[in-house]
């Protein structure tokens, strides 16, 4: 049996990531200066996936304009719409069932990052011939996830979706193998929970009931779910800590007496004048200007971006943005085109919502 087919999510609204995410879909946020939902695409292809696909919200445009067809990546991709609004992780499967048929197939919640190859994940599924294949993690808090349950022998024995009282303190990430026609049969004896969704841990628990073959495997690296401002800023830093020393370069124009330390790649067109200071691991992308500036490591600073006079460090700086002030940041997402200027005596701010300022 070889695995050919995912699914993976490019929809959802990621109300907890506003304002960012009020005018871009969450999957497209750069973490390593990198479309969130192409770490996940290369995740899968270098498993042996062949076909994806990806279900967007109704209307979206976006996804589609910045991802393509998969040809990039030597792959196909088709996209379909979530009909009916949001009804929970499993609808999301049960809604390209058509495309699955009765193949064997990996889901992959495309904001998960992870670090490493899903290979192991992959082949321990197909070797030993099981009906699925859950990827754990152990986590601080347990309570926003399906957590698994154990007998006394170790034994999958069920799957809890959100418990209050986590019976441990593993979590059922988002990355997830099915055997033929499982899982499309397991939704038929579902129902919504009461938070009204098809629940994916509800699947694995009717498969557990059944008798079915679920396994499990302990991801040893790092995984994250990147649901909250501080977790995209710990993924994109360890993306880059997982970026090879030889893809850092130096493409763009520096002065003579600008800084450069560490893991650095300054991009195509841009300018770094004489009064810089740049302390890797930091990515910088295409025709951006940097005068007057301190960039400490851990930062990505988006295509076509102004940095002037300003300090920043552990920050996700999206594209086209002009950050013009005598100004720390750190631990900071500022979204594409926004403008951070010196002000004259005062300070204005136009700002949207749920915006967080500290000051």
């Amino acid at each position: 049996m070889k695995i050919k087919k995912a699914i993976l999510t490019g929809g959802g609204r990621a109300t907890r990531l506003r304002p960012v995410t009020s005018t871009m879909n969450k999957h497209l946020i750069p973490l390593a200066n990198k479309p969130m939902i192409f770490h996940a695409i290369e995740k899968a292809v270098n498993a042996g996936i062949e076909e994806i696909f990806i279900n967007t919200n109704p209307g979206e445009t976006e996804l589609q304009k910045y991802i393509g067809d998969g040809g990039h990546w030597g792959v196909k991709i088709t996209f379909f719409e979530q009909q009916g609004g949001p009804q929970g992780v499993a609808h999301v499967v049960k809604q390209a069932e058509k495309f699955i048929g009765n193949d064997p197939f990996l889901f992959y919640l495309s904001d998960n990052v992870i670090l490493g190859s899903l290979n192991n994940f992959v082949d321990e599924f197909v070797n030993g011939n099981y009906d699925c294949m859950l990827s754990l993690s152990q986590v601080p808090d347990a309570r926003s996830f399906g957590v698994p349950v154990f007998d006394e022998k170790n034994n999958l024995v069920d799957v809890l979706e959100k418990p209050s009282n986590p019976p441990n303190n593993f979590a059922v990430t988002g990355i997830y193998l099915y055997g033929p026609g499982v899982f499309f049969k397991a939704f038929n004896n579902i129902q919504k929970s009461s938070r009204g969704e098809y629940e994916i841990s509800s699947i694995h628990s009717d498969f557990l009931k059944n008798n079915l073959k679920v396994g499990y495997k302990e991801i040893t690296g790092w995984w994250r779910d990147t649901g909250m401002p501080d977790d995209l800023i710990v993924a994109s830093q360890l993306l880059l800590e997982e970026i090879p020393t030889e893809n850092f370069k130096v493409e763009g124009k520096v002065e003579e007496g600008a800084q450069i330390n560490g893991k650095v790649r300054i991009g195509v067109g841009t300018t770094v004048n004489k009064n810089v200071k740049i302390t890797g691991s930091v990515l910088i992308g295409e025709n951006c200007t940097l005068e007057d500036c301190i960039i400490s490591p851990n930062t990505t600073i988006g295509a076509g971006s102004t940095i002037k006079n300003a300090q920043i460090g552990d920050s996700i700086i999206l594209n086209k943005c002009n950050i013009s002030a005598d100004i720390k940041l750190f631990g900071s997402i500022v979204g594409s085109g926004v403008n951070v200027v010196k002000g004259i005596g005062k300070q204005k701010m136009i700002l949207g919502e749920n915006t967080l300022v500290e000051i």
